[in-house]
């Protein structure tokens, strides 16, 4: 195993916890090779068999329902808010949470830190691309109304995200709007592409500016990062999953009804299935913090922990806050 520090989890936080968290922590330890870091209420998590991953205890659970910003500061000893702070007092390289995603990031935010520079924090999520690497769309819910400057910071954190995460060495950037003609969109769309259109792409952060995209564009392979406010992206989000999960069942209904079903068939529900990408990061805090959907499984839970420790090896905190310093000294 790794001698690296271990991704911090959430045991308490998603719909089946600490049971789904718990396996997933098991199949990350024990499969990948990723050391992990428990923090939850301790009988809950040994009823759940962790095996030997330490457990770093904390009593209280921060509701799915609950008010992000004042949970996070009235129950320090909650799970999440303790996941953070391992991260920040060396205990552990990232955090993980699939528990109330306001609270995750008002944690991460309030015990992390923001990286200086960055307006506001965004979620960045990958969507499938048949055949090709995953586009990214930010920001997927943590800002529901949007200042212009915002969304064109949140394009320049997703090029370094699509670039440390998938390899992407010069990512195409999009906005993401009602028609690709010059001119469509609300006002905020609007006075974004003035700054976008400004150029200066390949000098800021290495990316090329391709323009207006519509909706089928996200997983057309158009663009490789697609920015818009976070109302509007955690719309697309929730809309797509649940086209995909009926997409994805049918799929499933066929396999199981047709033993030795076609390899393609396989192939095509394993690169369409969101439990394969592991989660969505926080892009602007100041350490790696991963956010997953409340009814992750284990396999998902496990690819998420997976793709944190990916993203502290790939050091793309430094590689954020080196663009952030470099675009404002020139400024």
């Amino acid at each position: 195993m790794s001698e690296r520090l271990p991704v911090a989890v959430d045991a308490m936080g998603g719909d089946d916890a600490p049971t789904s968290v718990v396996a997933g922590a098991r199949i990350a330890v024990e499969e990948m090779g990723v050391p992990v870091l428990l923090v939850g209420q301790p009988d809950a998590i040994a009823a759940c068999d962790p095996g030997d991953i330490p457990i770093l205890p904390a009593s209280e659970v921060i509701g799915m329902d609950a008010e992000p910003a004042a949970s996070v500061r009235r129950m320090k000893d909650s799970s999440i808010v303790r996941a953070a702070e391992a991260v920040r007092d060396g205990k552990a390289s990232a955090v993980l949470s699939a528990g109330n995603t306001g609270a995750a990031m008002a944690a991460s935010l309030l015990r992390l830190g923001r990286i200086r520079g960055v307006n506001r924090p965004a979620i960045a999520v990958p969507f499938p691309v048949l055949g090709s690497t995953p586009s990214t769309l930010l920001d997927c819910g943590a800002n529901a109304d949007c200042q212009p400057e915002w969304l064109v910071q949140f394009a320049q954190l997703g090029t370094v995200y699509a670039r440390s995460r998938f390899g992407i060495d010069k990512p195409r950037v999009g906005i993401m709007t009602i028609g690709e003609e010059a001119g469509k969109g609300n006002s905020l769309v609007k006075e974004t592409c003035t700054l976008l259109e400004a150029g200066g792409w390949d000098d800021v952060c290495g990316a090329t500016y391709v323009g207006n995209l519509e909706g089928r564009d996200l997983m057309a392979g158009t663009a490789d990062v697609i920015v818009c406010d976070g109302f509007t992206g955690n719309i697309i989000l929730k809309s797509l999953e649940g086209g995909m999960a009926i997409a994805l069942d049918a799929i499933k209904e066929k396999l199981e009804a047709m033993p030795g079903a076609n390899e393609s068939l396989a192939e095509l529900y394993h690169e369409l299935d969101p439990n394969t990408r592991g989660s969505a990061m926080l892009l602007g805090s100041k350490q790696v913090s991963m956010i997953s959907h409340g009814s992750s499984t284990p396999f998902a839970i496990a690819n998420a922990i997976r793709t944190a420790g990916e993203m502290v090896d790939t050091g793309i905190v430094g590689e954020l806050r080196a663009m952030i310093e470099r675009n404002a000294a020139t400024a």
